[in-house]
């Protein structure tokens, strides 16, 4: 047992990540279990002792030795102590080694129970830390599962350990977006859960995180710091709109995310099924900013209020209608980005 107790542990570290010294403390723990459900009464006095530095692994029951035996468990008779210790006298303790060959059903079923529930918890805790790591972070998965009742989508995700699941939840999920199993697509990791069954991780397609990362990866310019996202107004599925600037005098923003004969806005747009991003260019001026923000309209004027961060803006009379917006969308994602409460009046 000893020879290739270690070893066996060393492999497992190897194929599956399980640290050895964990996994020493977890078996010990399972071997100290099994030992007291065999020997009722030496709860406290029964030792495991795993010597990795010299491969042993050694079980035993301390006992007193006394003149009249009282409680057999945990005491014994000098001449039964000399068999494992040639001085043991009376008040003495010895060490009685433990034969786990003798080890019952019940007790040897249970230090399973524990050595394969201490693989388990190690495998999760390192699936854990792996997507802890993640969080705000895109990541492409595969549908496996769609629950038509509660609308949450199970999502298959590459990892260290083959693969997890994670849950796309019904709040999260794109109302007009139509997911099929087996659909591979690109999700935010919102947040990673600890849970008794493992690690719940939540995955988004709404946040507006998720137009960020996804320019990120479409957009060189955005990923090393030259072009700045500085604020996203999103309505999942219909449109979004980001505002963005350039640290480069030689860069233009807008240019840049839109990208040679509009490849990346579109990698981005086909990433989304279809929904728009209008991109304007960012200024620290409030009132240009929301003049900007109004694209595809055109604006004559924007007044800033003395009330709040609130604004007035004067549009052509012919132009009321797309400032505003079917139902009221452009100017409502025009006051998310920016902050600032609109008021759209015609010219006249």
């Amino acid at each position: 047992m000893n020879s290739e107790f270690f070893q066996a542990l060393a492999q497992l570290e190897k194929e599956r990540g399980i640290p050895q010294d964990y996994m020493i403390e977890k078996i010990r723990q399972a071997l100290l279990v099994a030992l007291r459900k065999d020997y009722p009464g030496a709860e406290e006095n029964v030792i495991v002792d795993m010597d990795e530095a010299k491969g042993k692994v050694e079980m035993y029951i301390k006992k007193l030795v006394v003149a009249q035996v009282e409680n057999p468990a945990i005491e014994l008779l000098p001449e039964e102590a000399k068999r494992y210790s040639k001085r043991a006298q009376v008040g003495d303790v010895v060490n009685v080694p433990v034969d786990t060959r003798k080890f019952g059903r019940i007790a040897a079923q249970s230090a399973k129970q524990v050595i394969i529930q201490g693989i388990r918890e190690s495998e999760r805790n390192s699936v854990y830390e792996e997507f802890t790591s993640k969080e705000h972070e895109i990541l492409t998965g595969t549908v496996t599962h769609i629950d038509e009742a509660r609308g949450n989508i199970s999502i298959s995700i590459s990892s260290s350990s083959e693969y997890t699941d994670a849950v796309l939840p019904a709040g999260e999920r794109v109302p007009t977006e139509e997911l099929s199993e087996g659909d591979k697509i690109k999700v935010y990791v919102v947040e990673v859960r600890k849970q008794t069954t493992g690690p719940q991780i939540v995955v988004s397609r709404t946040h507006p995180n998720l137009i960020k990362r996804l320019f990120e990866l479409e957009v060189p310019e955005i990923f090393d710091g030259t072009v700045v996202i500085h604020n996203i107004a999103r309505e999942a599925g219909s449109r979004t709109k980001m505002a963005v600037s350039s640290n480069d005098p030689n860069v233009e923003p807008i240019g840049a995310c839109v990208g040679p004969k509009g490849g990346r806005v579109a990698a981005v747009v086909n990433e989304l099924r279809g929904e728009k991003i209008d991109i304007i260019k960012y200024s620290e001026d409030p009132a240009e900013y929301v003049a900007a923000a109004l694209a595809p309209s055109d604006v004559i004027s924007v007044t800033l209020l003395d009330e709040g961060k609130s604004c007035r803006v004067v549009v052509p009379a012919n132009q009321l209608s797309l400032a505003i917006g079917k139902e009221g969308q452009n100017v409502r994602l025009a006051a998310r980005l920016t902050g600032y409460k609109i008021d759209i009046k015609p010219e006249e």
